[in-house]
């Protein structure tokens, strides 16, 4: 997990001794493994334990308990995710030992796309103390804040952290190979999106803008979610009005940053993201963003820096219209992205991390919101 990563590594270069405790899931396809290991990535200590049983991306480590009871006493414990055994379990652990827990629920805490119906009853008995005895709880942007507002927590408890963006100096110059290797045009417009190919991403509003713009090549890159969104997709590679002009990328395990240069835009139509972290990516390689009201990160940009829309086709596609149409709009796009990376830096979001992890440690209220940084 990116975010994960990102600020394991900075607490570790700032004195923190970190343990992270996880399962042997890797991805949707692969069988986990059934035996325990424990290794050093970037100064931290992960626990990985057996996984016999899983669904989906929840594991269920049999062993989580014991290995628990065997850490060493932490200060505070960050809990990520929501509705899995390892978190639920590990919140439960706390509160029966007086550990202050700090909670991010990684924009899973309102109930929507599957089974929606189940989750309510489950967030009512069985998940019910996982949010109401956190110490404090990190969330990515007002949206999911507004979210847990809604649902009871109070909001002094509510820290609003944000995610960090990548060092724009850190990213990749384009090569072209994009085009190259999947016969685009040269001069030919590239619409990028980058991401879980699924319901609430409303990807299928990419192919329409292709439709309507007859130059236009999309390329999406990510693991189709299995909602059937992928059937669309498809459905327009055979179409006559778009074939050779939508493009899917197989899915790769590390973040495709060599591919937001390749792109003239970068469009995440989702109706519910808590943040997207791959319009971060995007705007860092000075790629123009188009992102709608509806994904947490739209609050991360200031004016110039992203078009933001409604959560609506015909205003993504007129969006993706205007970028294109105007080589003034996607240089100030281009800069602008830049900028809200620089100043949305991970030290920055390590600094409110650590905050929060103070006042939970301490019993304080979790009192600040995200600011535009140093």
């Amino acid at each position: 997990m990116v975010v994960a990563r990102e600020l394991v590594r900075r607490l570790v270069d700032r004195g923190h001794v970190v343990d992270v405790v996880t399962t042997t899931l890797v991805d949707l396809h692969t069988p986990p493994s059934w035996r325990t290991s424990v290794a050093t990535v970037d100064g931290a200590r992960v626990h990985y334990l057996a996984t016999p049983l899983r669904y989906r991306w929840m594991g269920i480590p049999p062993t989580l308990p014991w290995w628990l009871e065997h850490l060493q006493t932490p200060d505070v414990v960050h809990v990520y995710g929501f509705r899995d055994p390892v978190t639920t379990v590990t919140a439960a652990w706390c509160r029966a030992r007086r550990i202050p827990y700090v909670f991010e629920p990684l924009g899973m805490f309102r109930a929507r796309l599957r089974k929606v119906g189940l989750k309510r009853v489950l967030d009512s008995s069985l998940y019910r103390g996982l949010a109401s005895g956190a110490a404090a709880i990190a969330t990515v942007s007002e949206i999911e804040a507004a979210d847990l507002a809604a649902a009871g927590v109070p909001r002094r408890r509510i820290g609003v952290r944000g995610n960090g963006f990548p060092d724009p100096e850190a990213m990749p110059a384009p090569t072209g190979r994009l085009r190259s290797d999947l016969g685009i045009p040269e001069g030919a417009p590239v619409v990028l999106y980058v991401g879980r190919i699924a319901t609430g991403k409303c990807v299928e509003y990419l192919p329409d803008a292709a439709r309507r713009l007859d130059t236009v090549h999309v390329v999406l890159a990510g693991p189709d979610d299995r909602h059937g969104t992928i059937r669309l997709v498809r459905a327009a590679q055979a179409d006559p009005a778009t074939v050779g002009r939508v493009h899917v990328l197989p899915h790769a395990a590390d973040p495709p940053l060599a591919l937001y240069p390749e792109a003239d835009v970068f469009v995440l139509a989702s109706s519910g993201d808590s943040f997207g972290l791959v319009a971060a990516e995007a705007a860092a390689a000075g790629t123009p963003v188009v992102v709608t009201d509806r994904a947490g990160i739209a609050g991360a940009f200031h004016q110039g820096e992203a078009v933001v829309v409604h959560d609506d086709r015909d205003a993504v596609i007129g969006a993706v219209e205007r970028v294109l149409g105007d080589a003034t709009l996607r240089q100030q796009l281009s800069e602008g992205g830049k900028a809200a990376a620089r100043r949305n830096s991970w030290e920055h979001v390590t600094d409110l991390q650590e905050e929060l992890y103070r006042a939970a440690a301490s019993g304080a209220a979790a009192t600040y919101d995200r600011t535009d940084g140093p």
